[in-house]
């Protein structure tokens, strides 16, 4: 039985509802088949209680790997699949009114890390109805970026991380629920592949 862990965000700014965070628990309600188990936690748009909650997930339950959901309150409409994660460049406060120290995410860690997953190849290979997915190499030095680069640390490349548009008529929680299944069940082939 093969262990997945998926985190979305809480509420930050005028989002009350994280769409990442309705995106996962539709996820979880879903499912990705019966050998494969998923954990779900929100976490909070803190830098220091993310990194400390991601550190903990990788320890404590070592998961196949674990998927990160941010909202990208920009996009309209938009999946972006974010291929590696930044270390340094945190100016921008937290909802606590934080930012990290050094405004980086591990003192001594490398500039980037690269996700294990293949993100150009999942793109090609995958499509759903109704919304554009796109490749992005900058996942946006706030809360998403920090967490993305600290789950790649800890978890050795093992991570992914996955931006959703707001919530809206057309993007509901159900859409990007079954958006994401689509997509988690290609990364999925992916790290099978991989393993062989």
């Amino acid at each position: 039985n093969h262990l997945f862990f998926f985190s979305g965000f809480g509420p930050f700014r005028q989002y009350l509802f994280n769409s990442s965070w309705e995106a996962v628990k539709e996820l979880s309600k879903r499912g990705l088949g019966e050998n494969i188990s998923l954990q779900i936690m929100q976490l909070p748009v803190v830098y220091q209680k993310a990194k400390e909650q991601v550190c903990k997930i990788w320890t404590t339950l070592q998961p196949l790997l674990t998927v990160h959901v941010g909202l990208a309150s920009s996009a309209t409409a938009l999946i972006i699949l974010e291929q590696c994660g930044k270390n340094k460049g945190y100016q921008e406060r937290d909802a606590c009114g934080f930012h990290p120290e050094g405004a980086c995410c591990v003192l001594d860690g490398p500039e980037k890390i690269e996700s294990t997953i293949n993100m150009k190849t999942l793109w090609k290979n995958i499509s759903v109805e109704g919304i554009d997915i796109i490749l992005s190499r900058d996942a946006g030095r706030y809360i998403c970026d920090y967490t993305y680069y600290a789950s790649l640390y800890y978890g050795n490349g093992r991570a992914a991380f996955i931006h959703v548009p707001p919530l809206s008529e057309s993007v509901t929680a159900e859409f990007l629920g079954k958006a994401l299944q689509t997509i988690i069940l290609a990364m999925l082939e992916q790290c099978g592949e991989q393993r062989e």
